[in-house]
């Protein structure tokens, strides 16, 4: 992922774990640039990563509800399946005073309703009384403001920040941030109706009620950012047509149809649906989906490319956006303060205070090895999943300048593979593959390797990006490169095999040092390499059983390092842990190769998993503690939940075991050998688009076969299957 647990203790961007997000139950709600997380009465407690965040800062990190003076008593917290919405329904505890009962329990229903919307929180408070008297209740809420940096909240430490100023007028409580940046943050918060007392940082509210009556409080936090228009007033109205928008936005971001014969199951799909609904942002290029919650709440290339890679199959749209915002943003220059070189891809974008003021390098910064031979892979799949030439003929200078900077600047030592070398600057990322922990990458005897270091994984990745490069530029009308690619794809296969087998392991090494020194540890990266076809069948064949041995496989998905390896440590962030995405592109690779029983036993247990984590939501990672009875996944305590890639990883699993394929070109859906996990009889897609056609699909399955059965279809188009 990016710089969480991805620094030693002594780095500026270690996470320190004093505080696991597992702990205690939280919700989160995302829209737009802005993201919070609630406890589950709906409040924001101090001194966590809970919080109101927009643009990489924090602008509410306090909020809470008391009534008399009490906190109320919860009866139920939930998100919406369609994570619109936080509900929580409250009630009064036994409110005594010097020894006298002023009100029993339960006579008063609070029910809270909390959605963002346009750079806001927008909450209903209804009060309902179920008493036989009238009562007049007193209610107050509370508010704190730090505009602490993201980075802050993760542990980064400051020698000097801006200052805070609280402050009431018109019947609106509002925190001004003196940046450091120059940029005016502020938080507004306002109210309907009026409370009867407002000071900084509280609001207090006498409501009467009659027996059986309700009487609402409407609440709105606005986050400011320099010279963005005030919070607009706060009535009933506007919040329930916010709240329709809001609604409307995630309804227009679901892909197509998706339904099994598994209730359990769809229920997974569901909320991979929503989530990943949530996560994907409109920016100024198109829509991407934001990496994950809390904390990478932004735009990352890796993260980005391999969520559109799960979802092409079935939403090629989210494609589209990822390689135009990318593009957009590819570096057209050498500049070591943020390891750019041109043509490279993004690798993360921040919008805080601490990257303005460069602080950290991450306002824009481009560390990261993999992310642009993913850029020409993504181009090329979409260019066979859609046919959409007015895209690809946009974005064909970005695919030959990526393709570039492979040639030129990737390969760091001419040797045919591409390697990193570190940050530039010092100030970056020292890692820079998808395992980008300081201690990720090391040698069969736990000594850390030294660069430039050539990724297995990556090397895969580039033979891919040469292949698919090669068919669109016969397809663009420049057949010279398109020899000259598959040249190249030809020679890396043949150099990779020499250079990356490790016979007395039966697996691909981890990776070359700077001394070509192979780093004899078998990982999951090595199932990545599974994704292009580059290794050899036989090898292949002999990766895929070393992954499902009881070292690498615990029962919930395969381990990112086998058992006996000098790191390994189940509860590690990259050593021993289990990453859903991970798991999904091996399968992927897997299915590649045939491996079919392979696939629907890692699609099984993934989502056996999913089955167990609370919301049916994978979680960013999870411990690689091998399973036992009656016990689900081990929680890893600073994982994201939702996370992008996370979350699109049942439906690249459900792709893996049915084996699309897809010819835009002749408009024509391939299955092929397709298989169904025993705990689906069948599945339904319905208007899965290929151009501008659409079908609608069943696919049964009879043993260890599937039978496909065409139950609608807009245009031409012909679905094949291979058995």
């Amino acid at each position: 992922m990016s710089t969480i647990g991805s620094a030693s203790p002594q780095s500026d961007f270690y996470i320190p774990a004093t505080a696991s997000l597992a702990e205690r139950r939280r919700w989160t709600l995302k829209q737009g640039d802005a993201f919070a997380l609630f406890d589950h009465y709906g409040d924001i407690a101090a001194g966590g990563p809970e919080g109101l965040f927009y643009q990489d800062t924090r602008f509410l990190a306090r909020s809470s509800l008391r009534i008399e003076g009490e906190r109320p008593l919860l009866l139920s917290s939930m998100v919406q399946a369609n994570n619109v919405a936080l509900n929580v329904d409250l009630t009064n505890p036994d409110l005594i005073r010097d020894g006298e009962v002023l009100l029993t329990k339960d006579k008063v229903h609070l029910a809270r309703a909390l959605f963002l919307w346009d750079a806001a929180c927008h909450e209903l408070l209804v009060l309902r009384s179920f008493d036989t008297v009238p009562r007049t209740i007193r209610l107050a809420l509370a508010f704190d403001a730090d505009f602490a940096d993201l980075f802050e909240v993760r542990g980064f430490k400051r020698t000097m920040r801006g200052k805070v100023s609280p402050s009431v007028r018109d019947s609106t409580l509002r925190f001004d941030y003196a940046s450091l940046d120059g940029i005016a943050r502020a938080t507004e918060i306002r109210f309907a109706p009026a409370p009867m007392r407002l000071v900084p940082g509280r609001a207090e509210f006498e409501l009467r009620l009659a027996p059986k009556a309700r009487c609402s409080v409407f609440v709105t936090i606005g986050c400011l950012v320099d010279g963005a228009k005030e919070t607009a007033s706060v009535r009933a109205r506007s919040f329930f047509s916010n709240l329709r928008r809001a609604r409307h936005a995630l309804a227009r971001a679901e892909p197509g149809l998706l339904e099994t014969s598994n209730g359990r199951v769809n229920e997974v799909i569901g909320r991979s649906l929503a989530d990943t609904a949530m996560l994907i942002t409109d920016t100024a290029h198109g829509p991407y989906p934001y990496a994950g919650i809390p904390w990478f709440s932004t735009v990352f290339g890796r993260d980005g490319i391999i969520t559109a890679i799960q979802l092409l199959w079935l939403d090629p749209t989210l494609a589209r956006g990822v390689l135009d915002v990318l593009a957009a943003n590819q570096a057209d220059r050498i500049d070591p303060t943020i390891d750019a070189q041109p043509g490279k891809i993004l690798h993360e974008m921040r919008k805080g205070e601490l990257a303005h003021l460069r602080e950290i390098p991450f306002g824009r910064y481009y560390g990261s090895v993999d992310a642009t031979p993913l850029f020409v892979v993504l181009a090329g799949l979409y260019w066979q999943r859609t046919g959409d030439r007015v895209t690809l003929e946009r974005i064909w200078p970005n695919v030959k300048a990526a393709l570039d900077w492979i040639s030129r600047y990737g390969d760091l030592d001419d040797d045919g593979f591409i390697e990193y070398s570190g940050s530039a600057s010092g100030k970056g990322l020292v890692n820079q593959g998808w395992k980008d922990s300081e201690d990720s990458i090391f040698h069969a005897d736990g000594t850390l390797a030294e660069p430039p270091i050539a990724l297995v994984e990556v090397q895969s990745y580039v033979y891919w990006a040469w292949q698919l490069a090669a068919e669109l530029a016969r397809d663009m009308g420049d057949s010279a490169l398109a020899s000259a690619l598959l040249e190249r794809a030809r020679t890396l296969r043949v150099c990779f095999e020499q250079a990356f087998w490790c016979e007395d392991i039966g697996c691909y090494a981890l990776a070359l040092d700077g001394a070509k020194r192979p780093c004899r540890v078998r990982t999951s990266n090595a199932g990545q390499a599974l994704l292009s076809g580059i290794c050899d069948p036989q090898r292949a064949a002999r990766v895929a059983r070393l992954l499902f041995t009881p070292e690498m496989f615990n029962g919930w998905g395969i381990r990112t390092l086998h058992e006996a390896e000098a790191r390994f440590n189940p509860a590690s962030y990259h050593n021993g842990s289990v990453w859903p995405h991970d798991n999904a592109l091996m399968a992927l690779g897997l299915a590649r190769y045939g491996r079919s029983e392979e696939v629907l036993r890692l699609t099984g247990d993934l989502f056996e998993a999913a089955f167990c984590v609370e919301l049916r939501r994978l979680p960013e990672l999870f411990c690689g503690f091998r399973r036992r009875r009656d016990k689900g996944p081990t929680s890893y305590p600073v994982a994201c939940s939702p996370q992008a890639w996370a979350a699109a990883t049942p439906l690249a699993l459900l792709q893996a075991c049915l084996n699309f394929s897809f010819d835009a070109s002749h408009r024509t859906v391939r299955l092929a050998h397709p298989r169904l996990p025993r705990f689906l009889d069948w599945v339904k897609i319905r208007r899965l688009p290929v151009g501008e056609a659409r079908v609608d699909l069943i696919l049964e399955r009879h043993g260890d076969s599937v039978a496909v059965d065409v139950l609608g279809r807009e245009g031409q188009l012909e679905v094949s299957l291979v058995l």
